[in-house]
């Protein structure tokens, strides 16, 4: 049977052509070209195909079309593409050519380690070619990504990377105090005597007339000078040094600016410190010119961090060689198997029903039965299986692993059988969290055909999910009626709330196939910012404003990890996407009680509870990316203004 079902797949693949294949004619001639060489069909492949990935990963329409313009940039090409749910429309041009290509994608999914390897790839792709880096400070460590994506783990490799590169710089620093100390004071005399040396034959090329006039005094110094005579040449000496000076500035160019630097070096002892602060100014004045991102250019909203392409070396990277990295990021296999990932998925789950105000027996149904559901989810969508099918199944599967739990327990202990509303956190693993986020973000980028098609793919999945459990209710005769939270001590409650939300946040960041170190920051970041939102909810506050408040902590939180990460003060390996820490933090925030439970009433033909459990359950979804485009328009640039 498994041999049949895949047989199909392959066989229903043949008929499907999801973009411009790379055998082409005007692409394979260019394919051992350097690629800012290449025509304009090979520069749209690579364009276009990294838009494709990123759309696949579940990425939202603002940020594929961002990273298209960001590959295009060091091409000079210009892009204009229509980036939906599951296809995108781009037209490319360079200036000389123009082509338009479209891609259309099977389906959808969410891959966040995808997410984060395209941006080392990008910032790998423009420094090689002389545009400087544009998401990370640390272009080493994309460079040594980019070289080692056969290894599975790439976030260790990041992470040696860093460590590298930690260890080169403080060898680095001991290797120039040790020849500071030493060389030092030779090296400043020495260049002193040199500048000097320099500045008299400038002087003496120019005053050649009052050389000549002045042989009579020169004859009289052969002779020994008295020390009257010591004590005027010594007078003399501020004259000299102002003629100097004059020399030194005509000679460097610029003018009064450099007569600062020149003041210095005529000075006739003691030049150490001086030269080193007139050393330092002119490096800090580089660094800052040669940091900062050009302007009237094209894309020039872009958040570039690192040098400008002309102090950059270009390295000549063709065609096969993009493609070929493009390649290793689209064909990784997942972090984690099926078996960890329901496991991820089962605690996830549990995590979720205890803040929701379930009991220890809710939440073990709700692990058994999210944790067989995702296991069976994730065997089949190695099939290819269409995913309204397999959401129906896979809930289905999941209410009755989690009844059944139930039921066995109460064996044992009749008091497991009350525990009616125990399924419903059971189906929690199919929230559609991300495209729901995505989609609302956006419709805040005035995107509305992609975020509408975002969020009418949301309300399908939660529709299937819902029937399979309404249908599972009824044959097993289930009346959820709401968990019944357990009396805890107000600190111990909050102490629990940090802790599940952690792991529930850790749980969906894995069920996203987030590496575990930006599983660790997600959930730390969700830990912080849904305790808080569900101790203001207790204490009075609407559930809607402590959604708001939730995401806009948590986008706030993740803008600022990665400002620390780029200003060095947090490990380079640690520079993950925003969006790959903001949405697993939020989506245990998502109400999925609140949509069963108006599935459930609607079921029943009680309309006016229905629409009651959907308009609550409406006002907090949409609280939530408003709350993230908030903390985006406070903290970038390209979210404040409209451009």
């Amino acid at each position: 049977m498994q041999e049949e079902v895949k047989s199909g797949a392959t066989a229903a693949g043949r008929y499907h052509s999801h973009s411009i294949p790379l055998d082409m004619e005007d692409i394979e001639r260019d394919w051992d070209k350097p690629i800012q060489e290449a025509g304009i069909a090979a520069k749209a492949s690579v364009i276009v195909r990294v838009g494709m990935l990123d759309l696949g990963a579940g990425t939202g329409s603002f940020r594929v079309r961002e990273m298209m313009h960001r590959i295009a940039y060091p091409l000079g090409v210009h892009v204009r593409a229509d980036v939906n749910l599951t296809d995108i429309e781009a037209a490319c041009t360079d200036g000389s050519g123009r082509i338009t290509e479209v891609v259309n994608l099977p389906t959808t999914g969410i891959n966040t380690e995808r997410i984060w390897l395209l941006e080392h790839f990008a910032d790998w792709f423009s420094v090689n070619l002389g545009t400087g880096s544009m998401y990370h400070r640390e272009t080493k460590v994309s460079a040594g990504l980019m070289q080692h994506l056969d290894m599975r783990d790439a976030s260790q490799v990041s992470a040696d990377m860093a460590k590298q590169l930690r260890e080169e710089r403080h060898q680095a620093r001991v290797a120039e105090r040790a020849a500071a100390s030493d060389e030092a004071v030779e090296d400043d005399e020495a260049a002193l005597a040199g500048s000097a040396v320099d500045a008299a034959a400038t002087i003496a090329d120019a005053s050649t007339d009052v050389a000549t006039q002045s042989t009579d005094n020169a004859q009289s110094t052969n002779a020994v000078l008295s020390t009257d005579d010591m004590q005027s040449a010594d007078d003399t000496q501020p004259e000299i040094n102002e003629t100097v000076i004059d020399a030194l500035v005509a000679a460097d160019g610029h003018g009064d600016d450099a007569r600062g630097s020149a003041e210095q070096l005529a000075m006739p002892r003691k030049p150490r410190t001086r030269l080193r602060a007139v050393a330092g100014e002119r490096t800090r004045a580089w660094r800052e010119r040669s940091q900062r991102p050009p302007k009237n250019g094209y894309a020039e909203h872009f958040d570039h961090v690192g040098e400008r392409a002309v102090a950059r070396k270009k390295h000549e990277i063709t065609v096969r060689d993009v493609h070929k990295r493009l390649d290793m990021i689209e064909r990784r296999k997942p972090l984690y198997s099926p078996a960890l990932s329901g496991l991820a998925s089962a605690c996830a789950c549990a995590s979720f029903v205890f803040l929701l105000g379930g009991a220890p027996y809710d939440m073990i149904g709700a692990f058994v039965g999210a944790g067989l559901g995702q296991w069976l989810r994730r065997r089949l969508f190695a099939h290819h299986l269409n995913q309204f099918f397999v959401t129906f199944v896979c809930v289905a599967v999941a209410a009755f692993a989690c009844v059944g739990t139930l039921r066995l327990i109460g064996l044992f202990n009749p008091v497991a059988l009350q525990h009616d509303t125990a399924y419903i956190g059971a189906m929690l693993f199919v929230i559609p969290g991300f495209p729901l986020i995505t989609g609302g973000l956006d419709m805040a980028k005035i995107d509305f055909p992609s975020g509408v098609q975002r969020v009418m793919y949301v309300v399908c999945i939660i529709l299937m999910a819902t029937l399979a459990g309404w249908m599972v209710a009824s044959l097993v005769h289930l009346n959820p009626q709401g968990f019944e939270s357990p009396d805890l001590a107000p600190w111990v409650n909050c102490c629990l709330r940090a802790l599940f939300a952690f792991i529930g946040v850790w749980g969906f960041s894995m069920m996203f196939n987030s590496p575990q170190r930006m599983c660790l920051v997600a959930a730390t970041i969700g830990a912080i910012t849904d305790t808080l939102r569900l101790e203001f909810v207790d204490y009075g506050l609407p559930p809607e404003a402590g959604a708001f408040l939730g995401a806009m902590l948590a986008g706030l939180l993740a803008s600022a990890w990665r400002s620390a990460v780029r200003h060095r003060l947090l490990p380079p390996h640690l520079g993950y996407p925003r969006i790959c820490l903001t949405v697993p933090s939020i989506v245990i925030m998502v109400p999925g009680l609140y949509m069963y439970q108006a599935m459930f009433h609607l079921g029943q033909f009680e309309t006016l509870l229905a629409l009651d459990w959907a308009f609550r359950a409406f006002m907090v979804i949409i609280c939530l990316p408003i709350g993230l485009a908030m903390a985006r328009v406070i903290t970038d640039k390209s979210w404040r203004y409209d451009m």
